[in-house]
């Protein structure tokens, strides 16, 4: 998955692929380059042509599979390749996609991990499918405003995540993967419910003390959501030996209007901004992060082997810094995670409703698994 606007220009249909900046850079615009162009001819007759590599224009073709959602291919895949061979095409890659050549990256796990890939993109660079991504709708509660995002992801380089707001949680899936967590997957999830006040500065520093009130937060949510299920349980026992009442769905609806107040409570009393810091030994691959805060939450991030193998939900913080960006700690991996708002305006990429959004989110999440 990638966001791929498609661009009417005069006699053509243009079809972009965005990307994200070059590693650790994640304030920097987005790049963009051509990957197929339909030019309209006369008699509701068009030609397609591949513009991925780099010899230009060649052959190509596009299959309408059923709505929001087209394949292209490319008839020419020789124009893809390159005289230097393989080692060549990754060199170049590397250059295009990470600004770097390979001497300039020392550490050996980030080797490994870029070649895996370039293997893995430059096997699907013949036939693409695309399907139609919304933009989350948003509402005048939701602590900012959402959408896309480029985010550091350690020795992954920068990938694509959009932030979207369901009641008391919120949600960031990548719209761009990596080896270990594909595309369409939740990779972070933050309870709204449960802000989490820092410590003084110094305090901050300590790792220990940061993972401390973490987990803390951590083993209340476990206490409350195995309270809620016990109660659930009651409430479904009880609903068995009672007659249903003819005025049903009162209690729900005050329920909802007790949790929406709560929330908004709850981000009432947030500070305009509060001291921040990395704690000692956590891994950024970007130093430049904001220094002061408005609040934080306790939040899950997903990690994965290679593969996305054994995946598990592990804590973390949410960070918000301003507007336009925020941050997650990883707590098992001690390692940072910088977003920084994308502000390029694409056009008619609202969701028509919140259940088709939701419906989108389900489908990208299904093809990844």
């Amino acid at each position: 998955l990638c966001p791929v606007p498609l661009q009417v220009d005069g006699l053509f249909i243009i079809g972009w692929m965005y990307l994200p900046p070059h590693d650790p850079h994640v304030d920097d615009p987005m790049r963009f380059k051509p990957l197929f162009r339909i030019h309209l001819m006369e008699r509701k007759c068009a030609t397609v042509e591949c513009m991925y590599g780099h010899k230009g224009p060649h052959n190509g073709h596009i299959q309408i599979v059923k709505k929001d959602e087209f394949s292209t291919k490319c008839n020419q895949t020789d124009h893809h390749r390159m005289s230097g061979g393989r080692q060549e095409e990754f060199r170049t890659w590397l250059r295009e996609e990470w600004g770097r050549t390979l001497e300039d990256i020392f550490h050996e796990h980030m080797q490994e991990l870029i070649l895996m890939k370039f293997i893995y993109t430059s096997q699907y660079d013949n036939c693409l499918t695309y399907r139609r991504i919304y933009l989350p709708p948003s509402s005048p509660d939701d602590l900012i405003q959402p959408g896309l995002f480029k985010g550091t992801y350690g020795s992954h380089g920068l990938e694509i995540v959009m932030l979207s707001f369901h009641g008391k949680k919120a949600k960031g899936t990548k719209i761009t993967g990596d080896p270990n967590i594909p595309a369409g997957q939740q990779t972070v999830e933050i309870d709204l419910a449960h802000p989490l006040q820092l410590p003084d500065i110094e305090n901050l520093r300590d790792f220990s003390e940061l993972s401390r009130i973490v987990l803390e937060v951590q083993e209340q949510v476990r206490r409350e959501e195995q309270e809620q299920g016990q109660e659930g349980e009651e409430h479904l026992e009880q609903a068995a030996s009672q007659p249903a009442s003819p005025l049903g769905g009162g209690e729900g609806a005050e329920g909802e209007e007790t949790a929406a107040g709560a929330e908004g409570t709850t981000q009432d009393k947030a500070p305009a901004s509060q001291p921040f810091v990395l704690p000692m030994g956590v891994i950024s691959r970007n130093e430049d992060y904001p220094r002061t805060c408005r609040i934080c939450f306790y939040g899950t991030g997903l990690i994965a082997g290679h593969g996305f193998t054994s995946p598990e939900r592990t804590p973390g913080l949410f960070v918000l810094f301003d507007d336009d960006r925020f941050g997650f700690i990883w707590l098992e991996l001690k390692s940072f995670s910088l977003y920084s708002r994308i502000k390029v305006s694409f056009q008619n990429a609202q969701a028509p409703s919140r259940e088709a959004f939701d419906e989108m989110l389900k489908n990208i999440q299904s093809l990844a698994t």
